[in-house]
């Protein structure tokens, strides 16, 4: 019977399964270079590229002001929709955002399937959204997100 780590944390037992030599290993990817899994750097540079094509698409149509509560709060509430659309809709059809093509990742479904699909990237953007089940990784390098969607993050180049 499985743990309620699953394979999160390692296990201590004797003749218990060797870990992987390098992250991704069991899933089958190569160490190193294009479809090896990407690293957590990439990853979070991706986001913040995201993060700030949301809120420059947000000031064309709202003008950012700090001095007013109200306008910034409109102002945050309309990026982060802007943000889940341009995240949403790209990994859904072609596996990346804006900030996922700029460092050179995607995301690709661990069945072969070409497309992730709506829903999963639906569930990717909310986990991603609430930031620790995108944080945790497990020993193959996924967060919790690509382990309820079924993907892994990989390197393009």
């Amino acid at each position: 019977m499985a743990r309620w780590t699953g394979e999160w944390l390692s296990d201590p037992r004797p003749g218990a399964e060797e870990p992987p030599r390098w992250r991704g290993e069991r899933l089958g990817l190569p160490e190193e270079g294009g479809g090896s899994v990407a690293r957590g750097g990439a990853r979070l540079l991706a986001l913040v590229l995201d993060l700030v094509a949301a809120s420059l698409l947000t000031s064309l149509f709202i003008r950012p002001d700090l001095q007013d509560t109200a306008t910034m709060q409109t102002y945050n509430l309309w990026s982060v929709a802007v943000w889940a659309v341009i995240t949403v809709i790209p990994v859904s059809f072609f596996g990346f955002t804006l900030g996922m093509a700029a460092v050179g990742i995607r995301v690709a479904r661990l069945d072969g399937a070409q497309m992730v699909g709506v829903p999963r990237a639906i569930v990717r953007g909310a986990l991603t959204f609430v930031i620790i089940p995108a944080v945790i990784r497990n020993a193959d390098g996924r967060s919790w997100l690509d382990r309820a969607t079924g993907t892994v993050v990989i390197r393009t180049r």
